[in-house]
């Protein structure tokens, strides 16, 4: 018979003692030889019987109860482990005797109960949140988790439900790394810029919140980022006013190496002589017609620039 599985006692910060159970192999053996031997007692006993009731012999009728009776444990104990799927022993539905993690048909004690878990790949995404970034703006956010159950101890005893624990705690994370960043931000790490290292704190942190529950974290997504509708329209003028900015300051730069080349030509082929009134004009000019957003129009001065 298994002995009952150690637990360690942790000490928290407060003082009070908390049980912490892992998980261990449960005893088990090959379920198609007993099922074999349990359908062989079932068969004889029942033969027996019947052969004892037609002869009137107490002897075979005993016998034959005795092994009728004896299949029932053999066939009780019968557990189909499906894959990727664990069953968790309890004997008599008290202490944890184990977890079955190989597949296929297994026989353990017939006294345990058996609950199973999987421990295939999953997905949760959170709910939809409104949250304020770091810079007190309010974004909606939602994020997809990629989860297992790794420890089914942990996930059996440490937690009422360890699926709601994990949408719980995750919601809570992706809550709190959504205020710790800003929106979008040029000088430092922001959420829209800056994704994958995002999604690598998130999962790190819902790992940390999970882990008590024996769950594993693989992967963590953002799967909707925004700003808030009451402020998105002023967060997206904000945002183009930026752009026209950024795009500005490149057209300027650009404008002013080409004035710079054209006066530069000019004096070394020696085409005209320019004081630095006429170079003012030029230049006020060619500004004009290379930063204009429309088509400029040439006016032609027939007089002589002082007139």
């Amino acid at each position: 018979m298994p002995e009952s599985a150690p637990v360690s006692v942790s000490e928290k910060p407060t003082g009070t003692p908390t049980l912490t159970i892992a998980e261990r192999p449960g005893w088990d053996l090959p379920g198609w030889s007993m099922l074999g031997i349990g359908l062989v007692l079932l068969l004889s006993g029942g033969g027996a019987f019947a052969l004892g009731l037609v002869n009137d012999t107490i002897a075979l009728t005993v016998s034959g109860v005795v092994l009728f009776l004896l299949s029932f444990p053999l066939l009780a104990g019968l557990t189909l482990v499906q894959p990727n799927q664990a069953r968790v022993l309890q004997l008599l539905g008290s202490s944890y005797s184990g977890t079955l993690r190989t597949p296929g048909l297994r026989w353990t004690n017939p006294l345990t109960l058996r609950r199973s878990i999987s421990t295939r790949i999953r997905n949760h995404e959170t709910g939809q949140s409104k949250v304020n970034d770091a810079d007190g703006n309010p974004i909606e956010i939602s994020a997809i988790i990629v989860w297992q159950v790794a420890d089914t101890a942990l996930a059996s005893f440490q937690v009422d439900d360890y699926e709601e624990f994990v949408a719980v705690q995750s919601e809570s994370a992706v809550r709190h790394i959504a205020g710790s960043y800003p929106y979008d931000a040029a000088d430092r790490m922001s959420l829209r810029e800056n994704a994958d290292e995002i999604t690598r704190a998130m999962s790190e942190e819902v790992h940390a919140r999970v882990r008590s529950a024996g769950v594993e974290v693989i992967e963590t997504r953002i799967n909707r980022l925004a700003y808030s509708p009451e402020i998105a329209q002023a967060m997206l003028r904000r945002q183009q006013a930026g752009a026209v900015i950024a795009a500005r300051e490149q057209i300027v730069e650009g404008a002013v190496g080409m004035v710079e080349m054209a006066l530069s030509k000019l004096e070394e082929n020696h085409v005209v002589e320019l004081d630095e009134e006429r170079k003012a004009t030029m230049v006020s000019n060619l500004l004009v017609v290379l930063c204009s957003d429309n088509d400029t129009q040439p006016v032609i001065n027939t007089g002589s620039l002082y007139q």
